[in-house]
């Protein structure tokens, strides 16, 4: 059930995080940059909570 919590948190956090840097104020180039990065690192996250790493 906590892996079940932890994965659910990691979702909501990439969302937030992803809403916040559209709301920043930053050129597509940038924004697409971050947003990947943002991406990569939750599901990094996500497939350490599945102990794939």
């Amino acid at each position: 059930m906590s892996i079940l919590i932890s994965i659910l948190i990691t979702f909501l956090v990439v969302i937030l995080v992803l809403y916040l840097v559209n709301r920043l104020p930053l050129d597509g180039r940038t924004k697409q940059i971050v947003q990947a990065i943002v991406i990569i690192i939750g599901v990094l996250s996500l497939l350490r909570y599945l102990a794939v790493f």
